[in-house]
């Protein structure tokens, strides 16, 4: 177990080990979330925190959860804030009560609400903590378990870029930059065709037209300099 969380009248300490040794304050904290982390994130962002799902299968179910008919299921879902992905979950969920059956599967609520609907604590257990490069960006990843009576969860949680934690708005608003101008040089790459308009005099075809970039209209003078020679080709 990498975390420990213990109390007493008098103090809380909330131990974690095998994380990395360079982790900030704010990634601690991610790391030690306990079914909140969606909540964590808008209060870090001070933006909401959207739920995409990607996926969603499991088990048939023939009968009401319970102990003796446990009903499974796996999905992933992605953690969106101003239109980024700060966060993928891939979880294996496994249901034993017909209360979490109704809120999780019935009125898909995330897992972390459906124990908050419940008023239900869960037992935390952080099992792996890993950090690796991909694309140029630092990700991070926790592996944990959160358990009540009646609802056991198995998650797996992707941060793709731990500068979201120590830049915070202006990663986001960087991101978004990046996006708008990745479409805009998309824009101006465009090939630049030839728009023809043939016009025909006795068995000669005279091509009149102009080239103009798709979008944008020729000034006046290019209409004025066609006209004028096509007129020269057909008087002569």
């Amino acid at each position: 177990m990498i975390s420990k969380d213990s109390f007493n009248s008098a103090s809380t300490h909330v131990e974690l080990s095998c994380i990395p040794d360079d982790a900030t304050g704010i990634e601690r904290i991610m790391l030690a979330a306990q079914g909140d982390l969606q909540r964590l994130m808008s209060s870090f962002f001070a933006r909401p925190i959207f739920i995409e799902r990607v996926y969603a299968n499991g088990s048939p179910r023939l009968k009401p959860a319970s102990p003796e008919h446990p009903i499974t299921q796996s999905r992933q879902v992605h953690l969106v804030c101003a239109s980024k992905i700060v966060c993928t979950a891939t979880s294996n969920v496994t249901i034993t009560h017909p209360d979490f059956e109704r809120l999780f599967l019935d009125e898909k609520y995330p897992i972390g609400q459906t124990f908050r609907k419940k008023l239900r604590n869960p037992q935390f257990t952080l099992l792996d903590v890993q950090t690796s490069v991909i694309g140029g960006k630092r990700e991070l990843r926790r592996t944990y378990t959160l358990e009540t009576e009646g609802f056991l969860c198995e998650i797996l949680e992707v941060f793709p870029d731990r500068d979201m934690f120590a830049r915070g708005e202006a990663w986001l608003t960087e991101s978004k930059l990046e996006l708008e101008n990745s479409r805009t040089v998309a824009v101006e790459s465009q090939d630049t065709e030839p728009r023809w308009l043939p016009v025909g005099k006795g068995a000669n075809i005279f091509h009149w037209g102009f080239a103009g970039t798709y979008g944008l209209e020729p000034s006046p003078l290019v209409y004025y300099h066609d006209i004028c020679a096509c007129s020269t080709h057909f008087i002569t």
